[in-house]
């Protein structure tokens, strides 16, 4: 009586991965590092806050000519505590409403994630549909306009920048500039500014070929 082994089944050893795209692309991180390096050198030319609040240097201006004249001057001098101090009053107005943080948040990943660093040649998949980059477009846009003009977010970020620029303008104003060195600052006064302009250069620098191929 012979007894048979069973036949061996063929085991394919082959593994169907699929390659997820990074969330962090190459030109996502370059953006992130050259952002980074021109915050620090920004407040790098911060001037002293015992200086900015110094009282014995406040004075009522005599015309609205001087505090226009008082407001420029300091602005040329304390131009990166001024812009923390409005960047301060976003941040506190956004934690204090944590659903308008989120919602300014997810718009914001979502152009960098789903447009503006997403490779060219990775269409979007989301729930088991292929959305194409004219199709993507397109829901950004409706969703920033929802986000922005339909709900809190947009009247919190425009009373906060406005809360900012008033006190700045009234601190510029009352501070006399007599004892500032501005003629020795006046040309390095686009230190701290230089980083929005190189931030968005290098953001449309990074996000220019994936943007024109889809074009």
């Amino acid at each position: 009586m012979s007894s048979s082994a069973p036949p061996v089944l063929p085991i394919s050893t082959t593994q169907s991965a699929e390659s997820q795209p990074p969330v962090a692309t190459p030109a996502f991180r370059v953006f992130i590092s050259h952002l980074n390096d021109s915050l620090r050198n920004g407040f790098s030319q911060r001037r002293s806050w015992s200086e900015l609040v110094d009282r014995s240097a406040f004075s009522k201006p005599e015309s609205f000519s001087e505090a226009a004249l008082r407001v420029r001057k300091n602005y040329s001098y304390f131009r990166v505590n001024y812009l923390s101090v409005i960047g301060l009053i976003l941040a506190f107005s956004l934690l204090s409403h944590p659903f308008s943080l989120l919602l300014l948040l997810g718009l914001l990943c979502s152009w960098i994630f789903l447009y503006l660093f997403r490779p060219a040649d990775q269409p979007l998949v989301l729930f088991g549909r292929t959305f194409s980059d004219r199709e993507t477009l397109g829901i950004l846009i409706i969703f920033s306009v929802f986000v922005v003009f339909l709900t809190t977010v947009g009247s919190l970020l425009i009373s906060a920048l406005m809360v900012g620029f008033g006190l700045v303008c009234a601190h510029g104003a009352f501070r006399v500039p007599e004892d500032l060195f501005l003629d020795e600052q006046e040309p390095a006064a686009t230190g701290f500014l230089s980083f929005l302009g190189g931030a968005a250069s290098n953001a449309a620098a990074a996000a220019a070929p994936a943007v024109a191929a889809r074009v």
